[in-house]
Order: C-alpha cells, then sequence, then structure tokens
C-alpha cells in the first residue's frame, strides 16, 4: 500500500492509492482549528485533550481497516463487525464504541429506480469512523456545514453521528418523493388500461424496490430508540434527546411509504379488475356471437344431411322460407344481445 506523501503546505495527504477510500480524516480542536491527519497519526490525534477526530471512509479494503482499527485501539470483534457488509440497520454495543449501521436509499434521475448502500458510523468517545459502501452521496456537505458551526462540532462524536443520521433520513424523504413520482404514472397506466405484460414487470420490479426500501428504512427507527433510551458510554443525555426525535423522523418517512405501498397494492388489484372486467367483456361477445352463428350452423347442418324424404326440398320457396327464418332468428337474437349489452 501507498505511503502518505508531504505537500508543500506541510499537510499530509494519502497516496493516490487511498484516494478512493479516505475520503476525509480530519481533527478538531474544540470544534475548530480542522486539520488533516494521516492514517499513522490517528492514535496520537485521539490522545490530544478536547480533541475529536472525525474519519470518513469509502470502499475502505481490508488492510485499510486494519491500519485504522489499530490506530484507534479497537477490539478484533469491532473489526470484523467493521468488515461485514450488513443487510439491515442496527445497533452494537462495545462498551467503549459503538457502531450505527445504517442503510442508504437514494434514487437515480435517470430511470426513477432506488439504490441501496451501507454507512457505518463507529461512536468513540472522541472519535467517529464513519464508512460508505455503494452510497452515492458524500457527507462533504454536512462536513462543510458543521464545520462552519463550531459548536456542534464541540459537542462530540456523538452529536456528529445523529446529524449524519438526519442528513440520511433526508434523503430518505427525498427518494420517497422521487419513487413516488416514477409511481404516480404507473398508477395512472393501470387505472386506465389495466394489466399489460410491460406493465405488470414493471410493476413488479416497483413493488419489490419498495420492499427493499421499507426493510432498509424501518429498522432504523428502533435504532434511534435504542439509541435514545439505551445508556451506552460514548452517548450522552443530551445526545439520547436528539436520537429520539430521529426516531420520530424515521417513522413520518415509514408512514409515507406504506401509503406507496398501499398505492402499488391497489394500482395491482385495479389493473385485475380491469383485466377481469376486459376478459369477461370479450367473452360475453365471443358466447353471443356464438349462439347467433349456432341458428344458420344448425340448420344448414340438418338440410346437409341430405336424407331422401324432405318434402320441402322440392318446394318452390322452400330456400326463401329458409334463408328467411334464419334471417329472422339471428336478428331476433342480435337485438336481445345488444339490449342485454353484450354486444
Amino acid at each position: 500500500m501507498s505511503e502518505p506523501v508531504e505537500t508543500a503546505n506541510n499537510i499530509t495527504v494519502m497516496s493516490s492509492a487511498l484516494v478512493s477510500e479516505v475520503v476525509a480524516s480530519r481533527a478538531y480542536f474544540n470544534g475548530r482549528d480542522p486539520r488533516t491527519v494521516d492514517i499513522e497519526d490517528l492514535s496520537q490525534t485521539i490522545a490530544e485533550p478536547a480533541m475529536l477526530l472525525w474519519l470518513g471512509l469509502k470502499e475502505p479494503d481490508e488492510a485499510l481497516l486494519t491500519r485504522v482499527a489499530l490506530q484507534l485501539g479497537l477490539d478484533p470483534h469491532v473489526l470484523s463487525d467493521l468488515q461485514a457488509k450488513h443487510r439491515m440497520p442496527k445497533v452494537m454495543d462495545y462498551d467503549s464504541v459503538v457502531l450505527v449501521v445504517a442503510m442508504t436509499v437514494e434514487v437515480r434521475a435517470s430511470d426513477g429506480l432506488p439504490t441501496f448502500g451501507e454507512t457505518q458510523m463507529l461512536i468513540g468517545s472522541n472519535f467517529l469512523l464513519t464508512i460508505r459502501r455503494g452510497a452515492l452521496a458524500p457527507h462533504t456537505e454536512l462536513r462543510s456545514r458543521l464545520e462552519n458551526m463550531p459548536d456542534r462540532l464541540a459537542r462530540g462524536s456523538d452529536f456528529v453521528a445523529a446529524e449524519l443520521l438526519d442528513l440520511l433520513i433526508d434523503r430518505y424523504n427525498l427518494a420517497n418523493d422521487m419513487f413516488e413520482k416514477t409511481v404516480e404514472p404507473m398508477e395512472q397506466t393501470m387505472l386506465l388500461r389495466g394489466l399489460e405484460r410491460l406493465k405488470v414487470r414493471r410493476l413488479y420490479q416497483l413493488r419489490r424496490d419498495f420492499h427493499k426500501m421499507h426493510n432498509a428504512i424501518s429498522p432504523l427507527g428502533e435504532v434511534c430508540r435504542r439509541l435514545a433510551h439505551i445508556e451506552m458510554a460514548p452517548i450522552d443525555a443530551q445526545a439520547r434527546v436528539q436520537f429520539g426525535e430521529l426516531s420520530d423522523r424515521v417513522l413520518r418517512v415509514d408512514r409515507l411509504l406504506d401509503n406507496l405501498g398501499d398505492g402499488l397494492t391497489f394500482a395491482f388489484e385495479a389493473g385485475m379488475l380491469i383485466e377481469q372486467s376486459k376478459q369477461t367483456e370479450t367473452t360475453r361477445r365471443l358466447a353471443a356471437w356464438a349462439a347467433i352463428l349456432a341458428v344458420p350452423t344448425a340448420i344448414a347442418g340438418i338440410y346437409g344431411m341430405n336424407f331422401e324424404y324432405m318434402p320441402e326440398l322440392k318446394w318452390k320457396y322452400g330456400y326463401l322460407l329458409i334463408i328467411g327464418g334464419m334471417a329472422t332468428i339471428c336478428g331476433t337474437l342480435y337485438y336481445q344481445f345488444r339490449k342485454a349489452k353484450w354486444l
């Protein structure tokens, strides 16, 4: 792995091999004087009083995580959980540190489909380690905003983690709004046209994505409730209040998703009913025409048997009478079916 290099301003930065993995490594003294910290200097930095370290990693490999864990003095069990890929939000308390796992949900503007990722937040007494996997949007905007509000940074890593969760919830709302714009035209199409082969596939994909969104977001409410009500060493009482408010926000987003899911279910059921109605109407039309055509078919079949003794075969007006009789019966049936709205 490449070694860090020194810039002209004497600020240690990562070489090109780590640019895509170490997004930011910043230290703040009482929330102020941000400075970049090299991976090899993490342990020295967090040993300084009144210092807060915020290390952000993106898609880190095992070697980088091992180096970070060694510098932060993490237990092997913590390192193992950091390296693992989680499928749903959770919180794990290791006494001295707390690991919070949240799922990221972002909707691509190109096709309106959601993408899913993972954000891990390891909260220590004076450091915050964030790891992004599969997430599209960075935390740069939040970091810049907090650096302009040093009093909030001075509150500690637990407050920064709460701000980060708040950012993820904002993105949940944005994803819900964009996903809703994709679902509404589908609902209207189903109500107007019923089910079509391509529409059914699209609806199935939307419902599958909705369930993935629900499973990614809903458990985060319980995670925030645990952070708000259970005493954990790196999280103080004031931060627990903020986590409680985040729990309510997750609940509201989850309710919006439930409404969206109900809309998808209603659209599917309405499409099924419309399709059944179309099939019933088609069946009635076919049955009506079959009944009308059965009359001339039956009469023609009788006279096509060529019995020797059929007196009307030699009658002068027999042909006209049969044709007229068939036309009258068929016309009467057609009128009755039209009256019954089968045709």
